[in-house]
């Protein structure tokens, strides 16, 4: 949403969206607003105002007055589902507070807190954040604003009047709630009363359900569904760069022909570039792949990728920067911008036959259809990193990889279907085929791709979306619908994302991009090699 002015009491006031600047401004006024809240540890922390920012920056806004910020409002989405006013409670609806389950695909937005300075309360402030919801709200073609209103008066009441009664009251003027009374004001209606809904002693952990319909709501079909293609590549001895190309853009085109959102490659495939030219050791092979084809393999991908407009999810490929060599997944976008993406992990092998050096990158890439984010082989055995891009809202978990033999396929199978069910996401893996026995560390293969799911009501019996037959060389293609995904976190047989234990367990990150988003690079003009 783009920044506005409103006209308030105090003057004019700026709506402005949150910054990671602000964060401890927000932590200090937070607790300056809710002081009691505050002695029972119901404010917001660092790390979930960081959250936030992460997995819906335009609902996290801020007013400010002559520079200074006076009032903030925190917001997600969720899907209402069939019953928009059930019960829920704030840690509930908001997953304490870190909204992992923030729902773009959602038809509600929720309003989790809004807060005004105590130097500043009276003067408008409150009506300009509402104001800003509202906008939000239409903004985004969202059905309705829902929030649970604490009952801030109530302490007062409790022994003459049910928590019904003392709502009643307000609805009627009678008693004056600050919360409810000014929520009312601005249009919102109740419908029904929160139990055990926040630990605050003013209102005996009481609230209002609070209703505002967006009146210029447009009904939309719309839809969550994603067709992904997985590619189990098989690579063989090849006359030049043309054959590489050519058996690259058939997998390309096929995916597109069946109108696919995504295609993924496997790692090292384009190591079948070495087998046309003069044996080389297993360094300097890998070394040569790095220096000469890098660009032409850039140009390629990105090609074929504004050519049949879709994503292609570009496997792995060796470059060289600033004298070490790292093992990165090329991610390129259907205009042919393209980012990078390290393997983390690097394997003994890697190491001993190619000096492959470990990135400290993790990068997410929203997209029309999903946020997407990769994971290369070996990585998806660490569970830390596949928890963390869960955190910051991945859907589909793309997972390239290169392995020998059953033993290896089998450790990333297992490992990638780990990852799917404990952070109900999407895994898809593909990986090489075929043989290529004059290139060094690269002769024998095992390949099986396959999508993963959670194992939950709404998805495949064994939480196997769609697989291949074994070292066949083949297009897997698959339809996933990030719906079922939100609708099973929300209220699955189980629900890991919301039952896991902030309180016992806590993941530290030191990665070196401490925001997972990054910039996507223009494709070099060159000229193919022949």
């Amino acid at each position: 949403m783009k920044p506005f002015t409103y006209q308030a009491k105090a003057g004019e006031v700026q709506i402005r969206q949150v910054e990671h600047d602000d964060i401890p401004h927000l932590i200090d006024l937070n607790k300056r607003a809710f002081p009691l809240m505050a002695e029972e540890n119901v404010v917001w922390s660092k790390r979930q105002l960081s959250n936030h920012l992460k997995l819906f920056p335009a609902g996290q806004m801020v007013a400010v007055i002559d520079g200074k910020i006076v009032g903030a409002v925190a917001s997600l989405i969720v899907s209402s589902g069939r019953d928009p006013h059930r019960s829920h409670t704030y840690a509930g609806i908001t997953d304490g507070g870190y909204f992992h389950n923030h729902d773009p695909s959602g038809d509600t937005l929720y309003g989790a807190d809004v807060y005004v300075d105590p130097d500043c309360q009276g003067k408008g402030i409150g009506a300009a954040l509402y104001e800003a919801r509202r906008r939000l709200c239409k903004g985004l073609n969202l059905r309705r604003i829902l929030a649970g209103g604490r009952l801030s008066g109530y302490s007062r009441h409790e022994t003459k009047l049910t928590p019904e009664e003392y709502v009643q009251h307000v609805i009627d003027g009678d008693i004056r709630d600050n919360v409810l009374s000014f929520q009312l004001k601005h249009g919102f209606v109740v419908r029904g009363i929160l139990r055990n809904y926040i630990t605050d002693p003013l209102s005996h952990n009481f609230a209002s359900l609070i209703e505002w319909l967006n009146p210029d709501h447009v009904d939309q079909e719309t839809t969550s569904k994603v067709r992904i293609a997985c590619v189990q590549y098989k690579v063989r001895k090849i006359a030049d760069f043309e054959e590489f190309a050519n058996q690259v853009e058939y997998f390309v085109e096929t995916a597109a022909d069946y109108r696919s959102d995504f295609v993924l490659f496997p790692e090292f495939f384009s190591v079948q570039l070495l087998s046309f030219i003069e044996p080389l050791s297993s360094i300097k092979g890998i070394r040569r792949l790095a220096t000469d084809f890098t660009e032409p393999f850039i140009q390629l991908m990105s090609g074929l990728a504004r050519k049949f407009g879709l994503y292609i999810i570009g496997g792995s490929h060796p470059i060289e920067e600033n004298g070490k060599l790292y093992n990165k997944c090329l991610i390129f976008d259907p205009d042919g911008r393209y980012l990078a993406q390290p393997k983390l992990h690097i394997t003994p092998a890697e190491t001993r036959y190619w000096g492959i050096s470990g990135g400290s990158e993790l990068i997410v890439l929203p997209t029309p259809k999903a946020r997407i984010a990769v994971q290369i082989c070996y990585d998806i055995e660490f569970p830390e990193a596949s928890r963390y891009l869960a955190d910051q809202g991945v859907e589909i978990l793309f997972v390239p990889y290169c392995t020998d033999d059953r033993h290896g396929q089998m450790r990333v199978r297992c490992c990638a279907q780990a990852r799917a069910i404990e952070n109900q996401i999407y895994v898809a893996t593909a990986g090489v085929i075929g043989n290529l026995p004059s290139v060094p560390a690269m002769d024998i293969h095992y390949g099986q791709a396959a999508v993963f799911t959670p194992s939950d009501f709404e998805f495949a019996r064994d939480g196997i979306q769609a697989m291949a037959d074994s070292n066949v060389e083949t297009l897997l293609v698959t339809d996933l619908d990030t719906a079922d995904l939100y609708r099973s976190r929300a209220s699955g047989a189980v629900t890991p994302r919301l039952d896991r234990r902030h309180d016992l367990f806590e993941l530290r990150v030191k990665l070196k991009n401490l925001d997972t988003s990054n910039e996507l690079t223009d494709a070099p003009e060159i000229q193919l090699p022949k």
